[in-house]
């Protein structure tokens, strides 16, 4: 991974979940960012300014937040990850993939800092553990249905 997540940052998350679906699949669905308003019920704007590659920015909104958001890793089939800013946040997210016969196992990590994760810790925590959770099962419903 190009940038990994912040391990001293003040709130954390890590899950995996194991999608039947091949890896291709799973990987087109998730790299194809123009499509996530499709299948992430939270996102409902995004803006790709460029092709989908190292260093490409992309604006968009999720739970009523707008972001500002740079790809740093396009690894075809093993990683995919990106850096975000909002209002007094600052994120980095990362997903890797790996093949368990013709299934794929997902594994998406994120680290928040900044002003607000850091005065209210407890609150970011339970909602960014809840988020990835959801990026996770909606990812795999997405992919089980191509």
């Amino acid at each position: 991974m190009n940038i990994p997540v912040n391990e001293n940052a003040p709130v954390k998350s890590k899950s995996r979940i194991e999608i039947n679906a091949p890896i291709g699949t799973v990987w087109k669905v998730l790299t194809d960012i123009h499509n996530w308003k499709k299948w992430q019920k939270a996102v409902t704007q995004i803006i790709v300014h460029g092709e989908i590659r190292e260093g490409t920015k992309f604006d968009w909104k999720a739970g009523g937040l707008s972001f500002k958001s740079e790809i740093h890793t396009v690894k075809p089939l093993l990683m995919f990850g990106w850096t975000g800013t909002t209002i007094g946040t600052s994120a980095i997210h990362n997903w890797t993939f790996e093949e368990k016969e013709n299934n794929t196992i997902v594994t998406v990590e994120e680290s928040l800092r900044g002003l607000f994760p850091g005065l209210f810790r407890a609150y970011f925590q339970k909602n960014l553990d809840m988020g990835v959770i959801t990026s996770l099962e909606e990812l795999k419903a997405a992919s089980e249905a191509v």
